[in-house]
């Protein structure tokens, strides 16, 4: 049991460390945000992002390398949210049995999702996006309309370094 007391902790201290973003924040004009428009959300991650391409995308990227992320994003996060909510609800039905250890399954696996998608947008960040100067980021966010918490896919746009400044 110390085991898992351990890893329940980490987990807990991974949840704190990660950063809110205010939804004011995410308003800049080289930000482009990307909503969920799903219809199953679990602890803040939905099934589903929003897939209409950006107009300030215009002239960086093709709609078909734009569609393509998202598709992979969204593969990856439905494969991950169908099996998190089926331990979800078997959590649930078991909880007063178990003293609310039933639930620790479902954070984990949204962790893992979390991961999963973090690593796809790496993979597509190195493939396409970062020869653009603009990175695909996955924060945690205010929703619009209630005071829950989403995940939103950002694409920020990077600084470029100055290279040849003047000392």
């Amino acid at each position: 049991t110390l085991l898992y007391t351990i890893k329940f902790e980490a987990m807990w201290q991974v949840q704190d460390e990660i950063e809110i973003t205010d939804h004011h924040e995410l308003l800049n004009d080289d930000n482009i945000v990307i909503r969920s428009s799903g219809n199953i959300t679990i602890f803040g991650l939905c099934n589903k992002y929003n897939s209409t391409f950006p107009t300030q995308l215009t002239a960086k990227v093709a709609p078909e390398e734009f569609a393509e992320t998202i598709n992979k994003i969204n593969r990856e996060v439905r494969k991950h949210i169908d099996f998190t909510w089926k331990a979800l609800v078997l959590g649930c039905l078991c909880c007063c049995c178990s003293c609310g250890m039933t639930m620790i399954p479902p954070l984990l696996l949204n962790n893992k999702a979390k991961r999963q998608v973090k690593k796809v947008l790496d993979w597509e960040n190195t493939r396409v996006y970062n020869k653009i100067d603009m990175n695909w980021v996955l924060r945690r966010s205010q929703c619009e309309r209630s005071p829950m918490l989403e995940y939103v896919l950002i694409l920020e746009k990077v600084p470029q370094s100055q290279i040849l400044s003047i000392d």
